[in-house]
């Protein structure tokens, strides 16, 4: 995956990724038009589609709302990096089949620098500055996972290989 950087810093928690006001809703589109806002206002309507939000530590701290991993997917994020993610949205955003990524040297890379990331070797390419990073590959369940769009897509996938 391949994408434009966006810059958030420490402590991203689920309500800047998506307000409480907005959970009346589970609807993935409906979610994607307020992703981000109380953090950048202008986020969605200057995002692309694949385009990699690059934060500080502890992204994804507050509540365990799965409508954060949602959101960020349904509006295009292809990845998230950061140093260090809190536990319960790492794992929501696994189940929900964001990739999310590890990495220490997150702070070296500049809002609207173009990175790739190699998710088998292990690595971020900051195609802009001619770095590379090496992270620790996420497990091959966990890629499973992101592979098949989800938890829920994977269990379906699973289900139908043992019936056929």
């Amino acid at each position: 995956m391949q994408g434009k950087v966006w810059k958030f810093g420490d402590n991203i928690d689920t309500d800047l990724i998506i307000a409480a006001r907005y959970l009346n809703t589970s609807e993935p589109s409906e979610l994607a038009k307020y992703v981000m806002e109380d953090a950048d206002p202008e986020f969605v309507s200057k995002m692309s589609e694949g385009d990699i939000i690059v934060a500080g530590e502890n992204f994804g701290c507050g509540s365990s709302r799965e409508h954060a991993p949602i959101a960020l997917k349904a509006a295009g994020v292809s990845a998230i990096i950061a140093p260090t993610f809190a536990r319960i949205f790492y794992r929501n955003a696994f189940n929900m089949g964001l990739p999310i990524f590890e990495l220490e040297e997150s702070a070296q890379i500049n809002e609207g620098d173009t990175v790739r990331v190699d998710m088998d070797a292990g690595e971020v390419i900051n195609v802009s500055q001619a770095k590379t990073y090496k992270f620790a590959p996420i497990p091959e369940f966990m890629q499973e996972l992101v592979d098949a769009g989800g938890l829920i897509a994977f269990a379906k996938k699973e289900l139908a290989n043992e019936n056929a």
